[in-house]
């Protein structure tokens, strides 16, 4: 089996960046699709429309209905159809960003992906994770390219409320101990191939950056400035949990979090900080040394990441609601599958209540 690593053909990451965004398009199309959300193109509409001033290109808006559903996905199609677009840009969090990319890689355009956020590490993947019309999660999309273009404003984006940060950097904790659970199983990565020393030496370095710059930024950004260190986080939950992720592999931490999708009280958590707990869960199903879980409580805690299932808003546990989570986690196809054992729904069950208590615990 080939090692395969993938990643967008170019990052850029700087300030006021999208200021500039007609001019980094130019490269790959002059009719630009923006996917924004109405409350974005309140705030960065102008930005976007003089990005194109003086210029040829043409800049045309649909607002993102809030999820990445099929029929989401089919309405923006049409939309760059009737419009006669080129390159489709989605501009947001991960969920406009998935939209984008679906809806490109459909319609055959170049695609564009600006977050406003830092909270997961879609930007640089080839891979859109679909929802129901309801949020629950359906299947992963693979893609046949990564994006043409990844921008981050990170003047943006350490203006945005620190939560969002902080989640993405409950995404990429997962990152390291997936890619070395992958590693030990030889599990296919999310681009078809295997892991490599770079898959692993990426997400190794995305960690290290977590726990050095982690509550740093955290605080850099409840003051919404931009520091060197979030700078660094900025590029650990884009690009280094992005390319860590998808060519490294990914494995009971996204698992845990798609399971905990079917629980109404956790609707109103972000991804990344579902997988956290799902990053704990895992640490207990591998019975990792209470050093290294000890690391992660005290990272999760330092920068405000749930350690509990009530942290994610379930106030109680119910067996039968558990028990739903652990099966869906251990579906066939879903990523359970790439851990270096055999893991049961009782595996998972039991993982997750010992993740609870472990949090309890340090908590108290």
């Amino acid at each position: 089996m080939a090692m395969v690593i993938g990643g967008p053909s170019r990052y850029v990451q700087q300030k006021n960046a999208l200021s500039e965004l007609s001019s980094f398009a130019k490269t790959l199309g002059d009719n630009l699709l923006v996917l924004i959300t109405e409350s974005g193109k309140k705030r960065l509409g102008t930005i976007i429309e003089d990005s194109s001033k003086n210029s040829d290109v043409k800049i045309n808006f649909i607002y993102f209905n809030g999820e990445c559903s099929k029929k989401e996905i089919e309405r923006v199609q049409k939309e760059a159809k009737r419009v006669g677009a080129n390159v489709l840009v989605g501009i947001g969090g991960g969920k406009t960003m998935d939209t984008a990319k679906a809806a490109a890689y459909y319609e055959k355009l170049a695609v564009i992906i600006c977050p406003t956020i830092a909270s997961s590490d879609a930007p640089c993947s080839a891979l859109s994770v679909i929802y129901s019309n309801e949020g629950v999660f359906e299947e992963y999309l693979f893609l046949s390219e990564n994006p043409n273009m990844v921008l981050m404003d990170t003047s943006i984006i350490a203006k945005a409320p620190s939560r969002l940060i902080v989640a993405g950097m409950g995404d990429a904790l997962a990152t390291y101990f997936e890619a070395r659970a992958c590693s030990s199983s030889n599990a296919i990565n999310c681009l078809n191939g295997t892991g490599s020393l770079t898959s692993s030496a990426l997400g190794k370095l995305c960690y290290d950056t977590l726990i050095k710059d982690g509550y740093k930024a955290k605080l850099a950004t409840d003051n919404k400035v931009c520091t060197k260190a979030v700078e660094n986080i900025i590029e650990a939950n884009t690009y280094l949990s992005g390319i860590g992720f998808e060519s490294g592999g990914i494995a009971a931490a996204h698992a845990i979090h798609n399971g905990l999708t079917a629980i109404d009280e956790t609707h109103d958590k972000y991804h990344g900080e579902k997988v956290a707990f799902g990053t704990l869960a895992q640490l207990v199903l591998e019975n990792s040394s209470i050093e290294e879980i000890n690391e992660v409580l005290d990272f999760c805690t330092s920068v405000g990441l749930p350690i509990t299932l009530g942290d994610l808003g379930i106030k109680e546990i119910k067996e039968e609601e558990i028990m739903k989570v652990a099966t869906l986690a251990c579906a066939e196809g879903d990523t359970m599958n790439n851990m270096p054992f055999k893991v049961t729904p009782i595996d998972v069950y039991a993982a997750i209540l010992s993740a609870n208590e472990l949090g309890q615990a340090y908590k108290n």
